[in-house]
């Protein structure tokens, strides 16, 4: 199977980096990408022999010269300030120096050079401020995922979804979505899991389609992410810097790929994030990388998307009800309501210390509990 059509040098260096981590699986990068090992391998040699420039069919002008003047190094900072509008004096430094430029002038001396040409607005660069974070201790080992507000396209209005790998800072998807459906964020997740694999934690929000309540939260798409072995995670109500990585992911994304354009439609939109999600993961200096780029710390989950769903198993001694239509169960001559994200399917009661109380399980994940003193179920 060919490569897609889109950004095809993207996808050669995205399967590049991830091929050369420490312990990749060829075989299953080449499954994920929907390339033969033969096209992979390929890839690989080409890039062992001449690096990323082996990977492209234009040509490229050299980045660094003997002969170059200061006026002409002052020119190649402003020519990446003007592709990259958002990026401060540190970004630009670091994305040259790793491009080969040498003779690089110091960070105050290029913030010098952008505010000498007008290319600093002092009421946004007072703006930023350092973000106080925790951090995944490894790549997969937690996503956080949210929709960035939507804006108007000339038809309609676009939604954009985000998917980021907390260790890293990788970006695994950008969507631009015409609604924020559950049905949406599934399909899409689906496709951010066959390429790079299954997470163990998802970080999201509160709202739809995450869970609306503490008394629904739960949904059909969290409910499909317990079933696919993946813990679930809600960021804290009213409190948006839980998903800190993402917000401020948003706002780069609004700098960088949104600002004031007015798209056409979806698909227009769609063209520019895939572009500019490139050159996040694989171009753009990061601060809290240290300057490294996301894609330097990232390598795919070796846990494999299954295409169908394993029958939902419990241990030898749960009591197991199916869910109804409307989310009760009976148990004891007495309905419960347990969620109607679970409809159809299988939960298990276990009882606890306490006389009369039962906890009831969705796969590996506790839902609710049933008091059969009280006749009350706390999800």
């Amino acid at each position: 199977m060919p490569w897609m059509e889109a950004s095809i040098v993207c996808q050669r260096v995205e399967f590049v980096t991830l091929a050369c981590a420490e312990g990749a699986n060829i075989s299953r990068l080449c499954r994920r990408f929907g390339i033969s090992r033969k096209t992979g391998y390929k890839w690989l040699g080409r890039f062992e022999e001449g690096g990323p420039d082996a990977l492209q069919d234009r040509s490229r002008r050299p980045h660094s010269s003997p002969n170059r003047t200061a006026k002409w190094l002052e020119e190649v900072i402003l020519e990446v300030r003007e592709a990259h509008p958002a990026w401060g004096a540190r970004k630009i430094r670091a994305w040259l120096e790793g491009a080969g430029v040498t003779g690089l002038p110091s960070v105050s001396t290029i913030t010098a050079i952008l505010h000498r040409n007008g290319r600093v607005d002092p009421e946004e660069a007072d703006k930023h401020r350092p973000w106080q974070r925790f951090e995944a201790e490894a790549p997969n080992s937690l996503l956080q995922i949210d929709f960035k507000g939507h804006f108007r396209l000339r038809e309609g209005r676009c939604h954009p979804l985000t998917v980021l790998d907390d260790h890293s800072r990788f970006v695994l998807g950008v969507y631009a979505c015409a609604n924020e459906r559950w049905q949406t964020v599934q399909g899409h997740l689906t496709t951010v899991f066959r390429r790079y694999g299954l997470p163990d934690r998802m970080l999201m929000d509160n709202g739809s389609p995450w869970g609306s309540d503490e008394a629904h939260p739960y949904t059909p798409l969290t409910a499909w992410l317990i079933r696919l072995g993946i813990d679930v995670l809600h960021s804290q109500p009213y409190h948006p810097q839980t998903l800190g990585k993402c917000e401020r992911l948003h706002r780069t994304l609004k700098a960088e790929a949104i600002g004031e354009r007015l798209f056409r439609s979806l698909e227009d939109c769609q063209k520019h994030f895939d572009q500019w999600r490139y050159v996040y993961n694989f171009q753009r200096p990061h601060e809290a990388l240290g300057m490294l780029v996301p894609a330097s710390r990232y390598a795919e989950s070796p846990r494999e998307f299954p295409e169908s769903l394993p029958p939902i198993e419990y241990s030898p001694g749960a009591q197991v009800r199916k869910v109804q239509i409307g989310g009760e169960i009976y148990f004891h001559n007495r309905t419960f309501n347990v969620g109607k994200a679970f409809r159809g399917s299988r939960v298990a009661l276990r009882p606890t210390l306490s006389e009369g109380v039962f906890d009831v399980f969705f796969c590996h994940e506790e839902v609710a509990q049933i008091d059969l003193k009280e006749h009350n179920c706390s999800t």
